[in-house]
């Protein structure tokens, strides 16, 4: 056992060293899904100490975000502490960057924190490692209340009839934007923008205020399957890459496009920041237009983070992301979820907090919707008439934006994903570099993705 831990370990080391300023978060959860295995499923068994009776019960919670979301997360896990008097629960946040090292490190030291905040992209390999625990028998005895949301939402925290995860917010991608920058130039944006809708307008922000674009450096995963959906191609087929090296050009020859013409922002600007953090993103932060964006890639519910971590006076506006076809690529999905890591020693007082985060009043009148529009149809209709400006536009944007022109989300990475993300984002680096044109990326992502996915 001590030496499977040694190896996880100098495998968590090697992945953070592999991410450089162009690497993946995503090869983290390589490491993760090496974790020692149990013989069985986890199904955590109660604890005695949990249901309420000798002691005080200490939990922890993990979860990546911002300042926002830091801040109204411990509020309502401290308010849960008020109301059950010798439970104690400490929140541990991180940058996306950081967060799956971290996680990652847990799972090999056999300590990941009693509630896990998970993504949709790595629940299977967890699972499959044995490390959350199957929620469905505190469904079944109604110690956990999914009864307010939908089927389809609780089917993307269910593998193999088990229930791993429950979905902490609705939301979808989305662009954020300079909306006083390019109201002030003139320049309008519209849903549902194709890639030359899209390059157009960059040509025209960049001839007019000289501010560039950045499209998605460091953690081009989530895009790009975005992006391939357009052409009816899903990224993973069984033990290969779905469609073929010609597939992908298109989406390297936005890079390409934006170097040779100028408007792409230089990769330079990532080596000094931290990839993932909106405060850091460049649209928000630089000391010129030259290292600024007009745009960020992110996600409906980061509008919030964003907007308060924009300079005075500046409004941000929220789009759909460019694609080929942007009503075949769209799609809702779980922001992110809630889990119970496999090593908890309070499952059931671990789980009355996620059914409080779910369920409560009390907790999501301090959330306020920023994981998403809440999964539960009752707490939803409750926060709608009390949200601000902000959220009722982020409702307005999933509701009347994203579900009328949208199709089911793709199913979660198999084992091996973590490693071709890690290979995209080095391609995209080198390219962005001038080490390579989009043609000859296209070929390099492809054939080493095929490599890796048949060796699985």
């Amino acid at each position: 056992m001590k030496k499977k831990i040694a190896l996880l370990m100098s495998c968590c080391m090697a992945a953070a060293t592999l991410a450089g300023c162009g690497g993946s978060s995503a090869s983290a959860t390589t490491a993760a899904a090496q974790a020692p295995a149990t013989t069985q499923a986890t199904t955590a068994a109660p604890s005695k100490e949990a249901s309420g009776g000798s002691g005080d019960v200490k939990l922890t919670m993990s979860w990546w975000g911002n300042q926002v979301r830091n801040e109204r997360t411990q509020a309502a896990l401290d308010l849960y502490s008020e109301q059950n008097k010798g439970v104690t629960i400490e929140g541990q946040f991180s940058e996306w960057s950081d967060y799956w090292n971290k996680l990652a490190t847990s799972a090999a030291g056999q300590s990941l924190p009693d509630l896990v905040q998970m993504d949709y992209m790595y629940i299977d390999q967890y699972v499959k490692n044995n490390l959350l625990v199957d929620l469905k028998p505190y469904i079944e005895k109604g110690t956990l209340d999914v009864s307010n949301i939908s089927e389809n939402t609780m089917a993307s925290g269910t593998v193999d009839g088990g229930v791993y995860a429950i979905c902490a917010g609705i939301n979808s991608p989305a662009m954020m934007y300079n909306k006083t920058l390019l109201d002030k130039n003139g320049i309008t944006i519209k849903d549902y923008m194709t890639i030359d809708d899209f390059e157009a307008v960059c040509r025209q922000v960049y001839e007019k205020t000289g501010y560039k674009t950045s499209i998605v450096y460091g953690t081009a995963q989530t895009y790009l399957d975005y992006f391939m959906r357009a052409y009816d191609v899903v990224l993973f087929g069984d033990k290969k890459m779905g469609g073929t090296a010609e597939s992908y050009i298109p989406f390297f020859q936005m890079y390409e496009t934006g170097l040779k013409e100028g408007w792409l922002i230089d990769p330079g600007v990532f080596a000094e920041i931290s990839i993932g953090s909106v405060e850091q993103d460049p649209l928000v932060n630089g000391s010129s237009p030259e290292t600024m964006s007009w745009c960020a890639f992110a996600n409906s519910n980061q509008l919030t983070a964003v907007q308060n971590a924009a300079p005075e006076g500046v409004t941000i506006g929220m789009t759909t992301w460019p694609s080929p076809d942007p009503k075949k690529s769209g799609y809702l999905k779980s922001s992110q979820f809630f889990s119970i890591g496999a090593h908890t020693k309070n499952p059931d007082e671990a789980v009355k907090v996620l059914n409080y985060l779910i369920n409560s009043s009390d907790a999501n009148n301090i959330l306020l919707g920023e994981r998403g529009v809440p999964a539960s149809s009752k707490i939803a209709q409750e926060l709608s008439p009390k949200m601000d400006a902000i959220n009722q536009e982020i409702i307005r944007y999933i509701n009347e934006v994203v579900t009328p022109n949208s199709s089911p989300i793709n199913p979660p990475q198999p084992d091996g994903a973590s490693e071709v993300f890690n290979l995209l984002n080095q391609v995209q680096e080198q390219l962005c570099y001038g080490t390579f044109d989009s043609k000859a990326a296209a070929e390099e992502f492809y054939n080493s993705a095929n490599k890796i996915m048949s060796q699985k």
